[in-house]
């Protein structure tokens, strides 16, 4: 369903970033399907504790800068939908942060 979505809403987006997690038979087939490439991020072979991986920085620093905003540090909306709008309020007051239009 994420797919389908993704690609009603953004048609242009073709290449797609997942850590091991999302490196299931399912998703693959329906991203092939649907002409997406999907990379998966994995550990490199022998590799103990923590080591920056490739491309994952950009979904943490993303994390971050969303959890700057308390409200969206717990889950406390009910409803999807308000829960979706905090997460674009806090994503157009960083952009205008970063325009310096305070």
């Amino acid at each position: 369903m994420v797919l389908d979505g993704l690609i009603k809403r953004w048609p242009w987006v073709k290449h797609l970033f997942g850590d091991a997690a999302y490196d299931r038979r399912q998703l693959m087939d329906k991203a092939a399907f649907l002409d997406f490439t999907v990379e998966v991020v994995r550990r490199l072979q022998g590799q103990q504790g923590f080591a920056v991986q490739p491309r994952r920085w950009v979904i943490e620093r993303t994390f971050a800068w969303l959890m700057r905003y308390r409200r969206l540090v717990r889950d406390y909306e009910q409803r999807i939908d308000v829960s979706e709008n905090m997460i674009y309020l806090a994503m157009g007051s960083l952009l205008l942060h970063r325009l310096n239009f305070r």
